[in-house]
C-alpha cells in the first residue's frame, strides 16, 4: 500500500508569520506534529512507499523524514497552493494500488487495520462534533456509506466532520475524480479532494464512513493548544527532565532537556523546548520553541517559535521564530 501525506494543500491556517518552520514540524507535547501521523503509518507494517507533498521549507521536512522513518519515500513540492485535490494529484504518478491519504495536521485515535477488513471502494474517517458549521460534514445512508459532503452547513444535516483521513481502494476512480475536479472552476480559488470523492460516489463507488475515537486538530492556534493539552493528558506525554528546578510545576507539562527556570511557575498545559529559559515568569497553556527567553512575564494561550525573547509582557501572543517582544 502507498501512503500520501500532503504537508501542503490545505493552506496555512496558522497565520503566515506565526512560525518560520514548516507546519508539520511544529511541536506538540515535545514532538513534531508530523511524528504522530507517521507513528500511525509505521504501525501498519505494509507500507511500500510514502509520498510527501511538501510546501514551505521542503528540505527541512525531507531531512527529518529520511532520518527518522526507514521507509521508501518520495518528496514532491506543491509550488502552487491550489487546494487538496491539487496536492494529491501531484502524488498520483507514484500510485498504482490502494492508497492511504493523511493530512498532516490531523492527529487521531483510531485503529487503521480496519482497512484490511473492508471491500468498499474507500473509507473516510469522521468525528461527530457540535460546531458542525465550521467543518465539511459527511452525510451517510443507513449502512454508513457516504452519500455526500457538505461544506459548513447552515443546518445540522450531519454532525460527522471530515477529519482529513482517507483510504481509497479504487485508486483509478480517485484519479478520474481528481482529473474531473481540476477541469472545473475553482471553488474560492481551490480544488477540493472531497469533490473527487463526490465524483466517485456519483459514478457508483461505495465509500464507508468510520468514526474515530479522538480527533485533535493542529492547524489553528487555538486548536493547536487544545491538541497540546490532549497529548499531554490523554497520551501521557508529560515530562520533566531529571534535576530540573527553579519552577513551581502545575501538571501536565512537557519540558525538554536543557531548558532552565528560575523563580517561575510553569503549567498547566505547557510544552517547552530545549535551551529555553523561563525567569521570574508564569506560563500556562502555551507551546514554546527551542532557545527562547521568557523573563518577568505572564503569558497564557500562546505559541512562541524558536529563539523568541519576551520580557515584561502580560497576555496572549503568537510569535514567529527569533521575534522579540518587550514591554515599554
Amino acid at each position: 500500500m502507498k501512503v500520501i501525506i500532503p504537508l501542503a494543500g490545505k493552506g496555512t491556517r496558522l497565520r503566515p508569520h506565526t512560525h518560520l518552520v514548516p507546519k508539520p514540524m511544529l511541536k506538540v507535547a515535545g514532538r513534531p506534529v508530523m511524528s504522530y501521523v507517521m507513528d500511525d503509518v509505521m504501525s501498519l507494517g505494509n507500507v511500500e512507499q510514502v509520498i510527501y507533498i511538501t510546501g514551505h521549507l521542503k528540505e527541512t521536512v525531507e531531512r527529518y523524514a529520511r532520518n527518522t522513518y526507514p521507509v521508501p519515500s518520495v518528496f514532491v513540492e506543491q509550488a502552487v497552493q491550489d487546494g487538496t485535490a491539487g496536492a494529491v494529484n501531484l502524488a498520483l504518478p507514484y500510485v498504482d494500488g490502494p492508497v492511504l491519504i493523511i493530512f498532516v495536521d490531523t492527529i487521531f485515535d483510531t485503529d487503521l487495520s480496519v482497512i484490511n477488513a473492508t471491500d468498499a471502494d474507500g473509507i473516510i474517517w469522521v468525528k461527530e462534533v457540535e460546531d458542525y458549521q465550521r467543518f465539511g460534514v459527511v452525510v451517510t445512508d443507513g449502512d454508513d456509506y457516504m452519500t455526500k459532503i457538505v461544506e459548513k452547513p447552515s443546518t445540522p444535516i450531519s454532525r460527522r466532520a471530515n477529519i482529513g483521513l482517507y483510504f481509497i481502494r479504487n485508486w483509478k476512480m480517485l484519479a478520474e475524480g481528481i482529473a474531473h475536479v481540476l477541469t472545473q472552476p475553482a471553488n474560492r480559488g481551490e480544488y477540493y479532494l472531497t469533490d473527487a470523492f463526490q465524483y466517485m460516489i456519483e459514478h457508483g463507488a461505495k465509500i464507508k464512513v468510520v468514526d474515530v475515537e479522538g480527533w485533535y486538530d493542529a492547524g489553528k492556534l487555538d486548536t493547536l493548544l487544545e491538541t497540546n493539552r490532549a497529548m499531554l493528558e490523554k497520551r501521557h506525554l508529560a515530562r520533566i527532565p531529571e534535576g530540573f528546578s527553579g519552577a513551581t510545576i502545575i501538571p501536565p507539562v512537557y519540558i525538554e532537556d536543557g531548558a532552565t527556570a528560575s523563580d517561575a511557575t510553569i503549567g498547566p498545559n505547557v510544552s517547552i523546548g530545549k535551551g529555553t529559559a523561563i525567569v521570574g515568569s508564569h506560563v500556562r497553556d502555551a507551546v514554546i520553541g527551542d532557545g527562547c527567553s521568557v523573563t518577568n512575564s505572564t503569558i497564557h494561550d500562546s505559541m512562541l517559535g524558536n529563539g523568541v525573547v519576551v520580557t515584561g509582557v502580560t497576555g496572549r501572543m503568537s510569535l514567529g521564530d527569533n521575534a522579540e517582544l518587550t514591554a515599554d
